[in-house]
């Protein structure tokens, strides 16, 4: 068998395992109407998937004052919470998931969600035995900012050039690239792919299908 070029592989959440782009929009532009603020294109806000959520809904709704980001945040959560089990794993993902176990690799999940929000989701789609950490961005910095996977390649004893970062987002791979790690990028959540290409990941995967393959000859 061919050696492991990596040994911890961190995935992203929403958007990158969880098909869950579409309804986090609707959240967001419901939220900062319930608000009364000018409600975001579907473009704007998807572009802060990834962010921690105060500063997401802070970046998205600049006109929303911040003695109202409290009240901002809890009708994004309500919005979310009754919708989160509207949405499921993209095809695909199990196989990769056991596959990449199966090789012994460590797999963690570095999201923007809120540790309550990451904990749902893995309960919903009964995921726990598959993962071996994770970081959500309420206890540690939120994306881009390294720490979240310096705290995770810290736990594991790996160093950075052991450890892959795989999203769907700029924020994602620029997080990997300041704190050392490679990236593989996913077109199919919530940026653009044509933004990637600053940030110099290895590979963009156009489908679930397409990472398996590529994660199977690289990993």
């Amino acid at each position: 068998m061919r050696p492991r070029q990596f040994d911890l592989i961190a995935f992203d959440w929403d958007g990158t395992l969880f098909d869950s782009t579409a309804i986090i929009v609707r959240c967001i532009q419901a939220a900062v109407r319930d608000v009364g603020g000018r409600v975001p294109t579907d473009e704007e806000a998807a572009y802060v998937i990834g962010m921690g959520l105060m500063q997401a809904l802070a970046h998205v709704a600049p006109d929303v004052p911040p003695d109202r980001h409290a009240l901002l945040g809890e009708r994004y959560r309500h919005h979310y919470f009754a919708h989160q089990h509207d949405i499921s794993l993209f095809q695909g993902v199990l196989p990769l998931l056991h596959d990449l176990k199966a090789r012994h690799h460590w797999l963690v999940v570095a999201t923007g969600k809120s540790r309550r929000g990451l904990d749902e989701a893995l309960r919903h789609v009964e995921l726990h035995g598959l993962f071996d950490g994770s970081r959500t961005a309420d206890e540690t910095a939120s994306k881009p900012h390294p720490l979240m996977l310096h705290q995770l390649m810290r736990e594991f004893g790996v160093e950075p050039e052991r450890t892959l970062m795989i999203g769907d987002t700029t924020h994602d791979l620029q997080m990997a690239r300041n704190a050392g790690c490679a990236s593989v990028g996913v077109s199919y959540g919530a940026h653009d792919p044509q933004g990637f290409a600053e940030y110099d990941p290895q590979f963009v995967a156009h489908s679930v299908q397409e990472l398996h393959d590529w994660l199977r000859a690289h990993a």
